[in-house]
């Protein structure tokens, strides 16, 4: 009798197995098919949009947590790294959110004054008109004088060294005969170089609600904009002279706003090769600089870093942090 019942239980637990096998062998069965459907719908519909010519947008390198890489525990809340050759973003955080570029505008300023200018020898007179506006904003100045003869190419050495707000109207208004006229090719500058969420409103980067850019942005703008040779010889320059004018006979000389601060700081196994600054109290300190690291060119944006033209420039200490990290 106790043979019977222990083939029973025996019998009973083959069973059980088998069942428990066959369920096995169902969910397998059907999570393969959900996932070859959803693969499925998935191939398809990135080869219909590539038979219809909608390529996917690459990806890029977001928000990297602080305290890692080279953007590690900086003063700037906004940053990107890319590859100045490539384009390609090398690490970043916030870079896609907007800013406040504040001076850093005037590198497209001065991506126009270069396009637009077919003489740089060429002597203006500066336009009296808007001195007063910009000495009432506090907007920082070259140290022109309204009426002053001067060459372009003092003007666009100007914009990119100490800042110059009065080179920037200059340009704006001899090219596109107002500053409202200037922001609209800016933008369209801007459209045509993929900066995907900037709006310039004027040509200086003072303060406008609506004046707006990202840091990823401005990389790509700068990367672009150190591809033209003259361009680049005035925003790696450290110090440039002026042409003789009757407001200053024996010219002065400017030096740039980030060398000034860099003051002979080096770079490990390479170099700071130049830079922009930029600040305003909404904006915080900014910076756009390229430099080379073990023979490679990289463009670095920060902005929003505390501190104004008084304290500590943290936006050059964060740049030459991230540098000696490469």
């Amino acid at each position: 009798m106790k043979k019977n019942v222990d083939g029973r239980i025996r019998s009973r637990r083959r069973r059980a197995r088998r069942r428990r096998g066959y369920q096995r062998k169902i969910l397998i069965s059907m999570a393969i098919a959900v996932l070859l459907v959803f693969f499925g719908e998935k191939a398809w519909s990135a080869s219909e949009n590539m038979r219809q010519g909608i390529w996917p947008e690459p990806e890029t390198v977001q928000d990297t947590e602080r305290g890692r890489g080279a953007l590690r525990n900086l003063n700037s809340p906004n940053a990107v790294l890319i590859d100045a050759e490539t384009g390609d973003i090398l690490e970043g955080y916030n870079s896609g959110k907007r800013i406040y570029p504040a001076s850093l505008t005037k590198i497209m300023t001065a991506v126009l004054a270069v396009e637009y200018t077919e003489d740089m020898e060429e002597i203006i007179a500066l336009p009296s008109g808007f001195f007063q506006k910009l000495y009432g904003e506090n907007a920082s100045m070259a140290g022109f004088e309204p009426g002053e003869q001067v060459r372009l190419m003092d003007l666009l050495y100007g914009i990119l060294l100490p800042s110059g707000a009065e080179c920037c109207l200059a340009f704006a208004e001899r090219i596109a005969g107002s500053e409202e006229e200037f922001a609209a090719l800016m933008n369209e500058k801007a459209a045509e170089l993929g900066m995907k969420d900037t709006r310039f409103c004027n040509s200086t980067g003072l303060h406008e609600t609506g004046h707006y850019s990202t840091a990823e942005d401005i990389a790509v703008l700068l990367r672009y904009a150190v591809k033209n040779d003259r361009f680049r010889e005035a925003f790696t320059s450290e110090s440039y002279h002026t042409m003789p004018s009757e407001a200053h006979p024996d010219g002065f000389t400017f030096t740039s706003s980030m060398f000034r601060h860099l003051n002979g700081t080096e770079i490990s196994n390479g170099a700071v090769l130049g830079g922009k600054t930029g600040y305003t109290p909404e904006a915080g300190l900014c910076l756009a600089s390229l430099a080379e690291v073990s023979g490679k060119e990289y463009v670095l944006v920060t902005a929003g870093a505390g501190g104004n033209h008084e304290t500590e420039p943290y936006h050059v200490m964060d740049a030459v942090n991230v540098y000696n990290r490469l």
